[in-house]
């Protein structure tokens, strides 16, 4: 996979768990940004459209929450 995929997460957030945990079992690197570590990291996620976390970013989409939308993110960006 090309693009580069970020998770934008909080400590503690159930969902990003399952989400990073689903990246990993796929076999697909990440970066985390944790939104309350970086003024910067919530206002890229607003700019996305959304209020909270986890939000994957794989590319130039954006997927909010642990869903069957992210994994159909995650297999389009690996075909």
């Amino acid at each position: 996979m090309s693009k580069p995929v970020i998770v934008y997460s909080t400590e503690g957030c159930v969902d990003c768990s399952y989400v990073k945990q689903l990246l990993k079992e796929e076999g697909i690197a990440f970066e985390v940004r944790d939104v309350f570590a970086s003024e910067e990291y919530q206002k890229e996620v607003e700019k996305f459209g959304f209020m909270g976390v986890p939000v994957t970013v794989i590319g130039d989409q954006a997927v909010k929450g642990f869903t069957p939308e992210l994994k159909e993110l995650i297999y389009n960006a690996k075909n």
